[in-house]
């Protein structure tokens, strides 16, 4: 074969230089014009698996950062604040130095130099930080006119804080105003307040506090224009008043509320006995946080509270560091936003391990269809490849040649994928996705050079058989086996004994993977003795098409470990996903059941209305109510603390528990008699481990006392969420205590709206599907959920391909010896089933093999995977251990899929090649 043509010339007695050269043709053009439709194919392959492989890297920072930036945001501004205070000035200066040392001047010029202080990658919200003076004890306002509720005077906190103009809108009368010559002498003051303060304190504009030695006229009343902004809330007392309670014994209340002064007005504080307190608040830029710098932000807060910033900041604040100095105190910084990030890094690190078994999976089974895809291609030009080899063409050469035609479909379609996931998922980073992108398109340019040089190192025309039945496992091929079987066991006992967290590594994640591995390979050996043992008694059966169909089978190419591997890691990970999400459902159904107790809950703390139960009943879709009393104030009489005593009607609660599962018991249980004065009762664990079998006294809330005895322990009970309860008999109770509190309500379609509008309006109404719902509290568990599904969805799409792919790869033979065959006599119907039970073995060993496996490796690694982080919130109260468990349809519908599918294929060639004849196939010579 030549790639040249020689050159012609333009007319005769032409004299044109190089007029008889020879002109060499670009093989990449040829090639690409010779197949048009697989260059598309390859590309699109690539451009699609360079998309996801971008997108993964991306969508996961992009659920990370929101749910780092929520976590912050839902966080209170007194949490995610960082509150530098420092003392009063030192009483070793003078009185001028102190009052400057308070006035808006020196407090502006140490807010900036405190905020350059603050390390990065934090960044502070310049509009939400502040900075005053404000009395660090209360004073008391003895004025009569203040609310007094156990005849305690109110007291007040003064507090000259910035910019309350830019924060608040005047509702009535004017800001809190101070001239330059405000200082510690002055006693009056003026001040505004807020809305709520004036509300609750009954303070109009005009009136006049008495707080400590201060007389505080009020000129205005204003309203913030953020309350929930860290400005009004990092100090909540500054906008709402708070209702204090005296220490115990004492039963003592009093009014606490803010009177805001002017920032110029703050010198006046040091006279009086309010210890006053010079304080910056900085409120952190929650849309600049990002999960990637969590360790760099955990760092910048311990150098902020005990580090080298803080070293800067007392220097910039208390100036150099002197005995008398430390003797006064010195400046501090406190926050809890370190907490909310050591919270969030906690379910991440349970988040992660998860999420990395699916990308790992998927990413797998998508190397092995790019690796597929190379070799498919080798196959189909294995003898225009065995041509240039024997007409001197080189190894480098020829393999360079190869990957150069690759390339130019591969890199285009690589660029295309990686600018599509760029633009459709926004933020992350950038980097990872592009070496992603690079990583795919590589594996691509690669795959045919690479199958290419192996399989045609030497030149040769005539290769041997090369089916499972003839080639045997070479040396080299048994340790690289046993070499992945030691991983594979190895990565198996981490995830075990170490859980799917902390220091098991990345080993942990490619523990599926590596089980389909060692699956693969070990079914690709153990392949040919069913189709041995098959073929005897296969030969003795009328007709050909069993027999034949089983030799085929049986000369299938001994390469096949590689399609085998896709469908198998694809069918792992399909099932460990699915049973990941099926436990996660598992898990919110149980837990929002935990906390309802039933289908839907009506509660109040005082007893029902007695018709309350039959017209709840009339609702629509509810079936069944259970009206019961629950005492949270019984208190047996030789025990230290009160245990939940719940009333029931054993006719209607004994079936509750046993529909719902939560302590089921037999209703005759609760029905028998009286045996010494004491009634039968049904008790937790831990009341049971405190109290025994024998009978003791519990003093109900209406002063009697009932004497029960503990015939039967229950984990839990459908009234009750907590781990100590006692459960007796309602009829038993006094008929003050008998009354229902609470209902518990089952049916299919209970509609929320209608039990609200039936319920009393001090009535809790909650609906087991409503706290469903709210159990997701994180975009990051909502966001791993969703890229888990995608990568399951992808992983189950590419092994349907590489199914496909290894299909296609001997569709020419069959398609062939159809032919053949037919003019044999064959049948169109004999053809369907020989095609179809060809294909059945390989299509068997897969869908049983990945079963198989699946279940294995669900089996094998549930004791170390913890669903609790992605299933529920970070707060679920006795939420337990989340164990993965088996989900059977995820095991079974990838697998009848692989059947389908393989019989679909071979069914549809069957009919393609009698539509199309016969006449090509058997025309001698040509290559197919």
């Amino acid at each position: 074969m030549r790639f040249f043509r020689r050159g012609e010339a333009k007319s005769p007695g032409s004299t044109a230089p190089g007029a008889g050269a020879r002109v060499s043709v670009p093989w990449v053009r040829t090639r690409l014009r010779t197949a048009p439709g697989a260059a598309c194919a390859l590309a699109l392959l690539v451009a699609l698996t360079a998309c996801l492989a971008a997108a993964f890297p991306r969508a996961v920072d992009r659920y990370e950062d929101t749910g780092l930036r929520r976590a912050a945001e839902q966080a209170r501004p007194d949490r995610s604040g960082i509150e530098v205070y420092a003392p009063p000035p030192s009483p070793m200066d003078t009185t001028r130095m102190r009052e400057d040392a308070l006035r808006p001047d020196a407090l502006l010029s140490q807010y900036t130099e405190i905020r350059a202080q603050v390390p990065a990658p934090l960044v502070i919200d310049r509009d939400q930080s502040s900075y005053g003076v404000r009395t660090s004890e209360n004073l008391e306002a003895p004025d009569p006119w203040l609310p007094m509720p156990t005849g305690k005077p109110a007291r007040m906190t003064l507090i000259a804080q910035s910019d309350l103009a830019g924060h608040s809108s005047v509702a009535q009368g004017r800001l809190p105003r101070a001239d330059d010559q405000v200082t510690s002498g002055t006693s009056e003051l003026e001040a505004a307040v807020t809305t709520e303060t004036a509300k609750s304190l009954h303070i109009k504009v005009g009136s006049v506090i008495h707080a400590g030695s201060y007389t505080v006229r009020v000129t205005g009343i204003v309203t913030p224009r953020d309350p929930r902004g860290a400005y009004w809330s990092t100090k909540t007392i500054l906008r709402t008043p708070a209702l204090l309670r005296e220490p115990i014994p004492s039963t003592d209340m009093y009014w606490v509320g803010a009177l805001l002064l002017s920032p110029k007005a703050a010198p006046a504080l040091l006279a009086g006995s309010g210890k006053p307190e010079r304080y910056w608040q900085l409120a952190p830029e929650m849309g600049n946080l990002r999960a990637r710098d969590l360790t760099a932000l955990r760092s910048a807060i311990a150098s902020l509270e005990a580090g080298p910033a803080l070293r800067e900041i007392r220097r910039e604040v208390d100036g150099p560091s002197t005995e008398f100095a430390e003797m006064y105190g010195s400046t501090e910084v406190t926050t809890d936003l370190d907490e909310v990030f050591i919270a969030y890094d906690r379910l991440r690190a349970g988040v992660a391990p998860l999420v990395a078994v699916a990308a790992v999976g998927t990413g797998t089974v998508a190397a092995v269809v790019l690796l597929m895809a190379g070799g498919l291609t080798a196959d189909r030009r294995r003898s225009e490849l065995t041509l240039l080899r024997a007409r001197g063409a080189s190894l480098r050469g020829l393999t360079a040649r190869l990957c150069a035609e690759t390339a130019a479909a591969a890199v285009p379609a690589g660029a295309l994928g990686l600018a599509a996931a760029v633009l459709a998922i926004p933020g992350g980073r950038t980097g990872h996705a592009v070496w992603a992108a690079v990583a795919v398109t590589a594996v691509t340019c690669v795959a045919l050079p690479l199958r290419a040089a192996a399989a045609h190192r030497l030149v040769r025309v005539h290769t041997g058989r090369e089916d499972v039945s003839a080639v045997r496992p070479s040396p080299r091929r048994t340790v690289a086996e046993l070499t992945l079987l030691v991983l594979a066991a190895g990565a198996v006992e981490s995830l075990r004994r170490r859980g799917a967290s902390g220091s098991a590594g990345d080993l942990v994640s490619l523990a599926p993977v590596l089980v389909g591995v060692i699956a693969a390979l070990v079914l690709v050996r153990l392949y040919p003795l069913p189709l041995r043992g098959l073929a005897r008694p296969a030969a003795r059966l009328r007709g050909a098409v069993a027999h034949l169909s089983l030799a085929r089978a049986g000369r299938t190419s001994a390469s096949a470990v590689l399609p085998l591997l896709a469908l198998l890691t694809a069918l792992t990970t399909a099932a460990f996903g699915g049973s990941v999400l099926a436990g996660v459902r598992e898990a919110r159904d149980h837990a929002a059941l935990l906390s309802v107790g039933a289908d839907a809950r009506v509660e109040t703390a005082a007893p029902l209305p007695s018709g309350l139960p039959d017209r709840v009943r009339r609702t629509p879709g509810v079936s069944e109510v259970s009206a019961v009393s629950v005492s949270f104030e019984a208190k047996p009489t030789d025990g230290a603390q009160s245990v939940p005593l719940v009333g029931v009607n054993p006719g209607d609660y004994a079936p509750l528990s046993t529909r719902t599962g939560l302590g089921p018991f037999a209703q005759a249980r609760l029905k028998a008699q009286p045996s010494g004065g004491a009634i039968p009762a049904l008790a937790s664990e831990a009341t049971a481990r405190t109290y025994g079998t024998r009978p003791f006294s519990v003093l109900l809330p209406d002063g009697s006392t009932l004497t029960v005895r503990i015939d039967e322990v229950l984990e839990r009970t459908p009234a009750v969420a907590g781990t100590d309860f006692l459960v007796v008999n309602r009829a038993a109770l006094s008929a003050a205590v008998a009354r229902p509190t609470a209902l518990l309500l089952t049916g299919e379609t209970l509609d929320g709206a209608a039990l609200r509008k039936a319920a009393p309006k001090d009535a809790s109404v909650r609906l087991k599907s409503e706290e469903r719902e709210r159990y997701v509290d994180s975009p990051l568990q909502t966001g791993a959920e969703r890229v888990y599904t995608t990568a399951v969805a992808a992983g189950t799409g590419y092994a349907v391909l590489a199914l496909l792919l290894t299909l296609l790869r001997t569709a020419p033979e069959r398609t062939a010896l159809l032919a053949r065959l037919r003019t044999m006599g064959l049948t169109r119907a004999a053809g369907r089933r020989l095609l179809i039970l060809e294909s059945l073995p390989q299509a068997v060993l897969a869908a049983v093999g990945g079963t198989l496996t699946g279940w294995a490796t669900i089996r094998l690694l549930s004791p170390g995977i913890d669903l609790t982080a992605i299933a529920l919130p970070s707060a679920q109260p006795d939420a337990g251990a989340v164990e993965l468990r088996m989900d059977a349809l995820s095991l079974a519908v990838p697998a009848l899929a692989v059947l389908l599918l393989a019989v679909g294929v071979g069914v549809g060639q069957a009919w393609w090649s009698g539509r199309r004849g016969s006449v090509r196939e058997l025309r001698a010579g040509e290559t197919r």
